[in-house]
């Protein structure tokens, strides 16, 4: 799977601490990741592996893919637009990826599978345990599968077929095929329903930094609606909804505050400044950039112009800027580009789940169950807050299935994908039967270079010939 040659020994170091060989930072809210410690003694106390559970929150694999995987599935997409020329990004920004490109390979796929590593390490950790209290081992056992699920959640959006390993063996999971896509997304199931009893609605950390039982269930209910799964869908998102945890925020400026009562779940940083907004915790690129200067990333105008009028998400959470000659729609869901005066850390995090999604995610299935009304108070709760008229009760599925994506545009633009996610997964408007809203849409923006086969980005070349058992996606050579 990977092409370097491993040293079993280093690699446990390395997952079990989160680190890179040259530097580990503690995270915020959160404890110290264990420090090169061996797997038992890891294991052998509440305390130490609790400590190593923690690597996986502080891994460099993970903090240095998270800006990413908003940023490139939105180039992919009409969401996002590159503004600093690049071969690699503008592939994704012209649905022309190469085999070859850096970031599928390091970024989308190296990252992730060492995420995944370390997450089958914890678990193997744990499970080999009989010094751990039951409490302790539940919860550290639950957060494991919960970030292995999320990790493969990415990668068969990404790639379809995947690798998919399952244990501590690194020699042996270098060499595996490519598991069928519905095998993968089976296993993402199986690990949160599997975390849903393990876990409780007790966050184990401030700030929600850390994996509850509502983690497990938020991400669940998207799963679901992804493998077209309805009635699990609407009832796991109720589960979130009704759980009294978590509200709207009525200020759409606060809700990516790191108290936010809307955040589900959310990734700490040292600096209080999310990675979308700065370059810290090895983050990579930004949404915001001093002022005169054009942001790296900002919203396409295929999205700008397609907000409805009076619509305050697009009043509060995009800052359509001049610069230069040309406007750019910067968006500003997180405010904090720089600590305020005089502060010593910002109150923004990196979110990863928030509860507006889970509307979202019960008003589209409510909507393929029929059940048109309580889908429509779903919706209307999202539309109320940003201060839109209520939908009409007489929608058709056909309209209502149209609003949900109206509105999942308008609210998660610019968060982890979800644009090119929804336009993979649901069917053409034209061509149902074998097409997708990918080629609806892209079809049009792309007429030259778009293809069907784009909805999965290549193999890495280089991982296919250090794996020869990796076959390619369809449409790459």
């Amino acid at each position: 799977m990977f092409s370097f040659k491993i040293n079993k020994k280093a690699i446990a170091i390395l997952l079990l601490s989160g680190c890179t060989l040259s530097s580990c930072r503690k995270l915020v809210e959160i404890g110290p990741p264990v420090n090169q410690v061996g797997l038992d003694q890891a294991f052998a106390s509440d305390a130490t592996a609790t400590s190593a559970i923690l690597g996986l929150y502080n891994a460099s694999s993970v903090r240095s893919v998270l800006f990413p995987m908003t940023e490139l599935p939105g180039l992919s997409s009409d969401e996002l637009q590159n503004n600093i020329p690049s071969a690699f990004y503008d592939e994704f920004g012209s649905s022309a990826i190469t085999i070859t490109n850096s970031l599928v390979e390091n970024t989308l796929w190296y990252n992730n599978y060492g995420s995944l590593n370390q997450a089958n390490a914890m678990l193997a950790g744990i499970e080999r345990s009989n010094t751990l209290s039951t409490a302790v081992k539940n919860q550290l056992m639950g957060e494991a599968r919960v970030w292995r699920a999320f990790v493969l959640f990415q990668l068969v959006n990404y790639f379809g077929d995947v690798p998919m390993p399952l244990t501590d063996d690194p020699i042996g999971n270098a060499t595996l095929a490519r598991t069928p896509a519905a095998t993968v997304w089976a296993q993402v199931i199986k690990d949160l329903t599997e975390a849903q009893g393990l876990l409780t609605d007790a966050y184990p950390s401030a700030l929600r930094g850390r994996i509850n039982k509502q983690v497990a269930n938020a991400l669940l209910a998207r799963a679901y609606l992804y493998t077209r799964d309805y009635k699990n869908a609407e009832a796991t998102a109720s589960l979130v909804i009704n759980s009294g945890l978590y509200s709207l925020n009525k200020d759409l400026n606060s809700v990516f505050s790191n108290t936010s009562n809307e955040i589900i779940w959310q990734l700490a940083t040292i600096t209080g400044l999310s990675i979308y907004t700065t370059n810290a915790d090895n983050s990579g690129g930004s949404f915001a950039a001093p002022a005169g200067t054009i942001p790296g990333v900002t919203l396409k105008d295929t999205i700008y112009n397609t907000f409805e009028a009076g619509d305050l998400r697009k009043a509060n959470w995009v800052a359509r800027t001049p610069i230069a000659g040309s406007n750019y729609n910067v968006i500003t869901k997180y405010k904090l580009r720089v600590l305020p005066s005089g502060a010593t850390t910002g109150t923004e995090f990196n979110v990863m789940l928030r509860y507006a999604e889970q509307f979202l995610i019960r008003a589209e299935a409510r909507a393929q169950l029929g059940a048109n009304a309580n889908a429509i108070a779903d919706l209307d709760s999202i539309r109320s807050r940003a201060g839109l008229p209520m939908l009409d009760n007489s929608l058709g599925k056909a309209a209502l299935l149209a609003a949900v994506e109206q509105e999942r545009k308008a609210e998660l633009f610019g968060e982890w994908g979800h644009r090119w996610f929804d336009l993979k997964r649901t069917p053409s408007l034209v061509s149902p039967a074998d097409k997708t809203r990918a080629d609806d849409v892209m079809s049009v923006l792309r007429p030259a270079t778009w293809n069907s086969t784009d909805i999965l980005y290549p193999i890495p070349d280089a991982q296919r010939v250090a794996n020869p058992a990796l076959t390619q996606n369809p449409g790459y050579k």
